[in-house]
């Protein structure tokens, strides 16, 4: 990657850039590249480590040091999470890094349905549902698609073109097995789209930083080529503070760097730092003008807050099926519209049933039950994971994806620095996940399967909505551009930006917003 700081700190804080962009994951890689190839100097901010190139670290759930994860480039510290009136404290799935927590990821980037951004009467919509159609962001979706790589078959439930998807390698014998015993039970499968240039042994790096750069993700499609055009400079190990505005603009960044305290300027800023923490830095950037943060006069920042709830569950496919690893490439859409209820895309995780997974799903139980009040409860998981890791054997790991909806009294915060949210599960999506779990089963009649969540199981690695799109102030915290209400120069391109979460993951949409909203602010330059 070269040198994180190409340029003297000094130099850093005394230029005037075109842009700023806070955080280096999808939205802000991809935003960055876009506007460093327009021709526009970029400073990438991070607030994790650059790390090394060449590692192959794993998104770890068994580390719970914060300094193990910090080196490692996870979120260092645990999140404080109040899930329906439950206080705990938990490691959430995230990255501080270059490429944030899409370096860890299965790379996985689904197109959502015309629907879910066209339709809002059938779903309570606080901000007043997309202020865009899915036509208008179709182009997005294509460019995003193309300088993704992504590799696999259109959905043959689809009428939209997808002709930027490149054609998948062939199928692993155990993944067309699945398909095949999924086709017979009346649906309809498809090989997942996959951000991998498909490399020797590319697909090792699913789940993991690759350090090949075979793997699209923030890092390798959108810092990496950034940097490479040398119109961009990326500052690692900087945490931004605070955001000072006058009038309609925002005038200065105020960061922290190895202790020191840094100003920097630019024309356009972007915030990308991820729907958990973009909002917590507009909240803490108050003044006589926004004396509860920028763009909260309507007390809306931070609210909305959505994840899809994991519906995960084990498939023995038999050692007839011929599997060297694990299953990474079937998924099927047949649920996510169904019986007139917003449900689901179902897919392959890209992983077997390891020992990290299984302690954390044990610590979180523990977590939200009173054993959690026991001294050494969190501990006593390890002995029941290591058992369950040998007993699961060569379960392949699928998930279904249930759609979240917005409610203004779920929500992140701040809490000492630290991450803070509050989440209560509706009585409708109690009620949606009941039918999404039927549905499974049945898409998966004459199979041995067992599911592997029995609580409702937030996808903490999902977060979305705390900084919603819509048309006006009063109803949401962006107008239809991704800029907040009001300040010219600030735009939003992370997950936060949605006002509904759709059925699929959020890598695609994050990618095709944060090329829109780049080549808005080539318009403006």
């Amino acid at each position: 990657m070269g040198s994180v700081i190409s340029e003297p700190l000094a130099d850093i804080t005394a230029r005037h850039w075109d842009a700023i962009v806070i955080g280096t994951g999808i939205g802000g890689g991809t935003a960055g590249r876009a506007l460093a190839e327009a021709g526009l100097s970029v400073l990438f901010v991070e607030k994790g480590r650059e790390g090394l190139r060449a590692e192959e670290t794993g998104l770890d759930q068994g580390i719970f040091d914060p300094v193990a994860r910090a080196v490692r480039g996870l979120w260092p510290d645990p999140i404080l999470a109040e899930v329906n009136g439950t206080r705990q404290e938990m490691f959430a799935p995230l990255g501080a890094g270059v490429g944030g927590s899409s370096v860890f990821y299965a790379a996985t980037l689904e197109r959502p349905e015309p629907h879910d951004l066209d339709d809002s009467e059938d779903r309570p919509h606080p901000t007043g549902g997309w202020p865009l159609s899915f036509a208008e962001m179709q182009p997005w979706f294509d460019k995003a698609t193309a300088l993704y790589a992504l590799h696999g078959d259109p959905d043959p439930l689809s009428d939209q073109p997808n002709s930027a998807l490149s054609a998948p390698p062939p199928a692993q014998p155990g993944d067309a097995m699945i398909m095949e015993r999924l086709r017979a039970n009346g649906l309809h499968p498809y090989r997942l789209h996959t951000a991998l240039k498909y490399l020797d042994n590319c697909a090792e790096c699913l789940g993991r930083k690759c350090p090949r750069a075979c793997k699209m993700d923030g890092r390798s499609a959108g810092v990496e080529p950034a940097l490479a055009t040398g119109k961009a400079v990326l500052l690692t190990g900087c945490d931004v503070t605070r955001l000072e505005r006058d009038g309609p603009n925002v005038t200065q960044v105020l960061a922290r760097k190895g202790g020191e305290e840094i100003t920097l300027t630019a024309r356009h800023i972007v915030l990308a730092a991820g729907a958990l923490s973009s909002p917590r830095l507009l909240l803490a950037s108050t003044s006589q003008t926004d004396p509860t943060g920028i763009g909260n006069a309507h007390d809306l920042v931070g609210r909305n807050l959505m994840f899809h709830l994991n519906e995960i569950f084990a498939l023995w496919p038999g050692r007839a099926a011929g599997f060297t690893g694990p299953s990474k490439s079937v998924g099927f859409r047949d649920l996510y519209f169904k019986d007139a209820q917003r449900l689901g895309m179902v897919q392959a995780m890209g992983m077997d049933v390891g020992y990290g997974e299984i302690v954390h799903h044990l610590r979180g139980r523990v977590a939200r039950s009173s054993l959690r009040h026991i001294p050494g409860a969190m501990d006593a998981t390890r002995i029941p994971a290591a058992i369950g890791a040998k007993l699961m054997g060569q379960a392949k790991v699928f998930v279904g994806l249930l759609e979240d909806l917005p409610y203004a009294e779920n929500r992140v915060t701040d809490e000492a620095g630290r991450i803070a949210l509050t989440y209560r599960i509706a009585p409708e999506l109690l009620a949606r996940r009941r039918a999404f779990r039927r549905h499974i089963r049945r898409a998966f009649k004459g199979q041995r399967t067992a599911f592997l969540t029995h609580a409702p199981e937030p996808n903490f690695g999902h977060p979305c909505g705390t900084l919603a799109m819509g048309t006006a102030p009063a109803t949401s915290v962006l107008d239809a551009s991704a800029r907040v209400h009001g300040i010219r120069n600030l735009w939003v391109t992370d997950a936060s930006v949605f006002p509904t979460s759709m059925g699929v993951n959020p890598s695609l949409t994050i990618a095709a917003n944060a090329l829109r909203v780049a080549s808005i602010m080539g318009e403006e330059r």
